[in-house]
């Protein structure tokens, strides 16, 4: 595992009090549908944190294939920091060094530690059968709210091609996840593209566990994809949170800037 923790010498920012932490979770598609995204970032610049799946950064001449080539913004990452510069910049990849995921989290939030933990397949691992069957990691940062620490977990699970329901490989995949998250002894919020749907195994497990609250079950969420999504099944982003965090606001953002729908979460600590 994957971490980098403060430091002696090293600068705290000012701790965050009062008032609540926003939340966004965003498969962000590679920036397919560019200005919409960017656009949608700078209407929401005042978020706390920034959770994103599927994240480039300098990716050009990187690229396997042509496929690769045509889909996407391959400098993405860095478009986004120029509209939130009052944001750190943390990215995480999971295929080569320029595809992943990115926490940007604003400067008011002190750094306390941030990391990585592959939950399938290690990192350098290219599938033989298929080169889009890729590692997978998740990704968190510990920070400090209302002088309590919090941490996030961004999450972007297994994608195999067939469908979203439970395997042995994403069995294994929340098993990872358990364990990790058993290790936090504070409150923390999971989120991102699980891949999964809800009455899965591989999820439920997650919940009971963990003993998480599902907001997108809670909420009676229909929906996690936009309508540029065209296939049926229409689930695959979550957020839990553990049952100290009070929930202030939740809801699924109607706006069209990928196949996924973004999730917006404000919290408060009880």
């Amino acid at each position: 595992m994957a971490k980098h923790s403060l430091g002696k010498g090293e600068s705290v920012s000012p701790i965050l009090t009062g008032g609540s932490m926003k939340i966004i979770t965003l498969n962000v598609w590679g920036g397919r549908i560019y200005k919409p995204l960017l656009e949608f970032i700078q209407r929401h610049k005042d978020v706390d944190i920034f959770c994103f799946q599927e994240m480039y950064h300098d990716a050009e001449g990187k690229e396997p294939n042509e496929k690769w080539k045509n889909e996407g913004a391959l400098h993405l990452l860095t478009d986004i920091e120029k509209l939130l510069p009052e944001h750190k910049i943390f990215f995480r990849p999971h295929f080569d060094d320029f595809w992943g995921l990115s926490l940007f989290v604003k400067n008011s939030l002190p750094i306390l530690e941030e990391g990585e933990l592959f939950i399938h397949k290690h990192k350098g691992y290219v599938s033989k059968e298929n080169e889009d069957f890729l590692p997978k990691n998740l990704q968190y940062l510990k920070t400090r709210y209302n002088d309590r620490d919090i941490t996030i977990i961004n999450v972007h699970g297994l994608w195999n091609g067939q469908g979203k329901t439970d395997t042995e490989d994403r069995i294994d995949q929340s098993k990872k996840i358990i364990d990790f998250a058993k290790n936090i002894s504070h409150d923390f919020v999971l989120c991102g593209d699980f891949n999964l749907l809800p009455e899965t195994q591989s999820l439920r497990m997650i919940e009971k566990e963990l003993g998480l609250r599902n907001l997108i079950v809670e909420y009676s969420v229909s929906s996690t994809r936009t309508s540029i999504y065209k296939k049926p099944v229409k689930f695959a982003d979550y957020i839990f949170v553990t049952p100290n965090i009070h929930v202030s606001g939740f809801k699924v953002l109607p706006d069209e800037v990928s196949d996924h729908a973004a999730l917006f979460l404000e919290i408060g600590l009880k």
